[in-house]
């Protein structure tokens, strides 16, 4: 559906989870929008760590993109994309005006994976509720058209993984996110992952949140928490699908502090 619809646009806006950029870019939409103008958008970009937003957003303006950190929850950013849609369709708006052609709007094209905030950021730049959001990935079921004003049209389209992840840390870091559904992942398991990234990343916090000191392993870490939090099943035994779920919750809210799990060091082009 992509694929014919992409014709019909001037431009990509591509949505990304600011505190995993790589993993959450489908590989495959740098292809199909290889000679579309592109934008990029550090979704949730308040929980990320600040110091990366700024490298991010170097790294996809060195590729050619044009970048902007936004919040789509809250509506910070979003004024900033009509004069980043016009920059980055300014030959477009050029060659129509020489041909005596006005008033005709840019048409972009809105893609990213599930649960990236795609619909949220449609109705925060509408300003009115245009699209179905909801918390959990696959709520955007099919293509919709909605004409903005008289210069833009957005086209929204469900969010789309890729069919298999070659990298399994790519897949590890969408489930941190919930780009997977909970229900399919091991909660304790992807529990202790996460603390092995935080161990590296942000291990100060990891202490400061649960009045904790990291452990020999994950799992000691996992069962610190759930002291911590009073998660306990009966006889007294930890239950640490408690524990795994408050971390997860704790991390994607943001109440760990704001984290980017990812560098742009070593990423490949976007394109």
């Amino acid at each position: 559906m992509m694929q014919e619809n992409i014709k019909l646009t001037d431009l990509v806006i591509e949505l990304v989870d600011a505190r995993i950029p790589a993993s959450s870019r489908n590989p495959d939409i740098g292809e199909l929008a290889r000679n579309k103008a592109r934008i990029v958008l550090l979704n949730k970009a308040d929980l990320a760590d600040p110091v990366c937003n700024r490298e991010w957003m170097a790294f996809f303006e060195e590729q050619g993109a044009y970048a902007l950190e936004v919040n789509s929850k809250s509506g910070a950013g979003i004024r900033a994309i009509d004069g980043l849609v016009r920059e980055a369709c300014k030959e477009k708006l050029e060659r129509d005006r020489k041909r005596g052609i006005v008033n005709r709007p840019v048409r972009a094209m809105v893609a990213g994976i599930p649960n990236v905030g795609k619909s949220t950021f449609i109705n925060s730049f509408a300003g009115k509720a245009c699209a179905k959001t909801g918390n959990k990935p696959g709520v955007t079921k099919g293509k919709q058209w909605i004409r903005l004003n008289r210069n833009l049209e957005l086209l929204d389209t469900p969010g789309i993984l890729w069919p298999k992840f070659e990298d399994q840390e790519v897949g590890m870091r969408l489930a941190f996110i919930g780009s997977m559904n909970d229900e399919i992942v091991i909660m304790e398991e992807l529990a202790c992952d996460l603390l092995r990234q935080l161990r590296m990343l942000y291990p100060d916090a990891v202490c400061e949140r649960y009045g904790i000191e990291w452990q020999d392993s994950e799992t000691a870490v996992l069962e610190a928490i759930a002291r911590s939090r009073g998660c306990f099943l009966k006889g007294e035994r930890l239950d640490l699908k408690k524990a795994a779920d408050i971390l997860t919750d704790d991390f994607r809210s943001g109440r760990l502090g704001r984290m980017t799990l990812e560098r742009p060091q070593g990423q490949e082009n976007i394109q």
